[in-house]
């Protein structure tokens, strides 16, 4: 079980950070503007948290990308919310026993939680970059992550789920080659 609540507690900071005219600023995740990563942040707490037993509601589902369109007025509050709600969901043990389906693909739940630590420590890194914030995250949390990216990313189930891995060095730190496997230049 890994604790997903300090990349939470880091994503819901980064929020509230953001500017309204940083919204229609890009990200290191190339296809996103800040306001769409907003959106899919928020998309992936909700089905994260759900895959972990967690109902966090209905969420609109608009059939098309995320988009800063989505977020409405109380974007912050309400994507904070549901990005906490996602932390404290895999809080339950029994959310890593099992396994769910998800993307059109079924895996054992452990994968989806370290999927969902994965989308709050790389796309919180990408709205930092985006936004001019600081980004850590505790050594735990990175090494949680770094194992998992290392193992799953280059065989990951959906293809280009993830952008072309990035050289870096060896040494370099956690976060950097945890960016670099997922297609970030750190």
């Amino acid at each position: 079980m890994i604790d997903l609540k300090p990349a939470c507690r880091r994503m819901t900071d980064l929020l509230a950070a953001i500017a309204d005219d940083q919204l229609v600023g890009p990200t290191p995740c190339a296809e996103y503007t800040v306001g769409d990563l907003i959106d899919h942040v928020d998309e992936a707490a909700h089905g994260f948290a759900a895959l972990a037993g967690n109902d966090l509601g209905e969420r609109a589902d608009t059939g098309s990308q995320p988009t800063a369109a989505n977020l409405g007025d109380d974007w912050r509050r309400r994507v904070a919310k549901h990005v906490r709600v996602l932390g404290e969901a895999w809080d339950d043990p029994a959310a890593w026993r099992g396994s769910s389906g998800g993307a059109g693909v079924e895996l054992p739940n452990e994968v989806w939680g370290k999927i969902a630590l994965t989308e709050m420590v790389v796309h919180g890194w990408d709205l930092a970059k985006a936004t001019g914030q600081p980004f850590g995250l505790p050594e735990e949390t990175l090494r949680a992550c770094h194992e998992h990216v290392a193992e799953f990313v280059p065989n990951a189930p959906i293809e280009s789920l993830w952008g072309r891995a990035v050289e870096t060095r060896a040494d370099a730190p956690l976060l950097d080659r945890i960016v670099a496997i997922t297609g970030r230049t750190p």
